[in-house]
């Protein structure tokens, strides 16, 4: 792989954070269904971005996360934070009750309000489990535990996994194959395969654009082999009918090749909407980041004028292209 797809490979919050702001409830549904059964969801739910920020801004040790803090409603009507990790680094962390700990006392102190915490584990240690921080000193005690799903778990249903409507399952499957696998040919059939997968499950085009977008971010292949896996996306998109990827104008994006060209496509296509938000966007948020170039070239002019308008009122980039 090149140095750009060796970063990209390595930076899987942003697809993770993606699928948390599109498919809430389904992966709630998927790897939390006791606490997803909770959920009054006719009342709607809310992103917690800019609380979060405030009580996670010292805590950056340099890993990468996908924190999610989400405002939903219990059955019985009392209002729930809902805090989701999702711990995606090669190496598990010593201190990950810990952590999961500092998140939620600060949440309850800041804001006074109930904060179930949950936390996804897409490592690959058998043995790393995290589901408790405990201390004792001197008769003083306390105990906090918090809900775990761990990801390769799922491996032993993997039948079920390709069977579940369920969008979120496409993304775990994805996650884990880019653990996993580590030959670049056996990477390439996988993807083609999940892709095929998805055309098959009868999504609506923008279902179909978003979690090829996040499948093609979690599952990186060696550059040599990205035209046979664009003509296989090509064979299914004709045999299935279904003209929804782009993958010729996608790879020229996103996998940045060689920046004379990418900057030319880019600027030949780029329409005057586009220009805007994009300016808009790095007065507000700063440098358009990776996965939102992604978003917003899959974006019609629709979309386009309507975060146009949008990004004056939201708090954050993710709250703005996920709406």
């Amino acid at each position: 792989m090149s140095d750009a797809d060796t970063s990209r490979s390595s930076d899987h919050d942003s697809p993770w954070k993606m699928a948390l702001d599109a498919y809430c409830q389904e992966f709630l549904g998927l790897l939390f269904p006791d606490i997803e059964k909770q959920v009054d969801w006719s009342r709607g739910y809310s992103f917690l971005d800019n609380e979060l920020q405030k009580i996670t801004a010292d805590a950056n040790s340099g890993r990468r996360y996908a924190d999610k803090l989400i405002r939903v409603y219990a059955r019985d009507g009392s209002e729930t934070w809902v805090l989701i990790h999702v711990e995606v680094q090669g190496e598990p962390e010593d201190d990950f009750a810990e952590r999961m700990y500092t998140y939620q006392y600060r949440l309850r102190d800041r804001y006074g309000m109930d904060v179930v915490s949950l936390a996804v584990l897409a490592d690959t240690r058998e043995t790393f489990r995290p589901t408790t921080f405990h201390y004792e000193r001197w008769g003083c005690e306390l105990t906090y535990t918090f809900p775990t799903a761990k990801l390769i778990d799922w491996e032993q249903h993997w039948e079920a996994l390709e069977q579940s409507p369920n969008e979120i399952s496409l993304v775990v499957m994805a996650q884990l194959h880019a653990k996993r696998l580590k030959d670049g040919a056996t990477r390439k059939d996988t993807k083609v395969a999940l892709t095929r997968l998805l055309f098959e499950r009868g999504y609506e085009r923008a279902e179909v654009v978003r979690l090829f977008n996040i499948i093609d971010w979690m599952i990186q292949i060696p550059h040599g082999l990205e035209p046979i896996f664009i003509d296989e996306v090509h064979e299914i998109q004709e045999e299935k009918k279904m003209a929804y990827v782009n993958t010729i104008e996608r790879h020229a994006l996103a996998k940045g090749r060689q920046e004379g060209e990418v900057k030319g496509e880019v600027k030949g296509r780029m329409t005057t909407l586009e220009s805007t938000l994009r300016n808009q966007i790095k007065l507000k948020f700063g440098e358009v980041p990776a996965w939102a170039d992604q978003r917003i070239q899959q974006a019609d002019d629709a979309e386009l004028s309507e975060w146009v308008v949008q990004i004056l009122s939201v708090d954050s980039l993710e709250a703005l292209l996920n709406a």
